[in-house]
């Protein structure tokens, strides 16, 4: 298979190794009186925030995504007078490991990372490296919307928020398939094994570090294991065991795969190709819009229809945060605030747009702002999470790097 690891470690090496030479990508904020947020209202902030620019390191790798974040960037700037840079990433990674090395080089107050969009591993990284700045997300008018029950926004991959990350939408791992080739879709990994050795060349899967190829490996894990306590916890010695069957199961379908897995995707939006190209019959992602987004412009047929396994679902928050060392970190406050508006949440939820699930408890929001989601249910351009089968609740963020660790070494060419 053609993969080329990525080593968070690397992009550490790399960038540290580069800072003392590197012009600054972010102008330092205008403000010189450091921000603290329990002697400063949000009026204040709001009006040191004017003129900033915010430099939001956020995946680009979608371009209806890259279209919201224009959007947003034009409503911040006439709203606001802030400027928002899109600094597009392939991997969340890059800007992480840049953080932990502005860090390291002593850059602690004009960092090149003002708002980063965020979950997992990387948040554990961030956090873990006292590199997040907060509590904030307590701080902002519109968390007041946000559905703070939900358990995704409380922990994230196991690790506790603690305010130091600002909810911005839910993700659930959802199956695409063709329902004219496939009219009895697997509802569990030993159903999608024997599917496989029935129609061998017919499904493949994005190859880790993709985000959603290692979501797959970690789908497998919580279904092999039935939600092990031990999955809440960081890998050790005594319990890497329980990926043993993860693999093992990858090894029997290896053969089956498309190009009988001598090469795989290299993300979620290849893989959605080869199922539009009628190369294969399934396609994975964590936005639950994707397929019918998919049908409606045309790049997908409309036999293409969405579902879950009744083993469950792997399902996430994602969030936006703001690094210890942001130059702008009153313009990033606004503009998280301004995306936990019911506007902003409502436009990001329709599945013209892009589909995202929306952070709001949209059943105690005033009722001119539920009228904006009831018109998208209406309409069906809505995905709400009671659509589809239970959620299963991601494991430790150990557990990713030890699945990718592996994967990689046993499968990567």
């Amino acid at each position: 298979m053609c993969v080329k690891p990525r080593s968070f470690y690397t992009w550490i090496f790399l960038v540290v190794f580069g800072l003392s030479g590197l012009v600054a990508c972010t102008p330092p904020s205008k403000n010189e009186t450091p921000l603290n947020l329990s002697e400063i209202t949000w009026p204040q902030i709001e009006e040191r925030a004017r003129g900033q620019t915010v430099y939001w390191n956020a995946w680009g790798g979608d371009q209806r995504i890259n279209a919201y974040i224009r959007w947003v960037g034009a409503e911040v700037k006439e709203k606001y007078d802030l400027t928002l840079v899109h600094v597009k990433l392939n991997d969340t990674s890059e800007a992480v490991a840049r953080i932990l090395a502005e860090k390291a080089a002593g850059r602690t107050d004009d960092g090149t990372v003002d708002l980063i969009w965020i979950n997992g591993e990387n948040f554990s990284d961030l956090k873990a490296n006292n590199m997040l700045f907060g509590p904030v997300s307590g701080v902002l008018p519109n968390y007041q919307w946000v559905d703070q029950e939900q358990p995704a926004f409380i922990e994230d991959f196991t690790i506790a928020v603690d305010g130091l990350q600002v909810p911005w939408g839910l993700s659930i791992l959802v199956w695409l398939y063709d329902s004219q080739s496939v009219t009895k879709p697997p509802q569990s990994p030993d159903e999608l094994l024997l599917w496989a050795s029935e129609n061998p060349g017919r499904f493949t899967y994005p190859a880790p570090p993709d985000f959603v190829g290692t979501s797959f490996l970690k789908q497998l894990l919580i279904a092999f294991t039935e939600q092990d306590s031990l999955l809440t916890l960081p890998v050790s010695e005594t319990s890497k065991h329980l990926a043993d069957p993860v693999f093992e199961f990858l090894d029997q379908l290896k053969p089956l795969l498309w190009r009988e897995g001598r090469t795989l995707p290299t993300n979620s939006l290849a893989l959605k190709q080869l199922l539009a190209d009628g190369e294969v019959d399934f396609s994975l992602s964590f936005n639950p819009a994707d397929g019918i987004s998919g049908v409606l412009s045309g790049q997908l047929a409309e036999s293409v229809k969405t579902y879950t396994m009744k083993t469950g679902a792997l399902s996430n928050g994602h969030f936006v945060a703001i690094p210890q060392n942001a130059s702008a970190k009153e313009g990033a406050m606004v503009i998280a605030n301004f995306l936990l508006s019911p506007a902003a949440q409502a436009k990001k939820a329709d599945i013209e747009v892009w589909g995202d699930m929306s952070a709001l408890d949209i059943d105690n929001l005033e009722p001119e702002a539920q009228a904006l989601f009831e018109k998208l249910q209406q309409e069906k351009r809505l995905i709400l999470p009671n659509q589809f089968e239970r959620s299963l609740a991601e494991p430790h963020p150990s557990w990713t790097k030890y699945l990718e660790r592996v994967w990689l070494e046993r499968y990567a060419q």
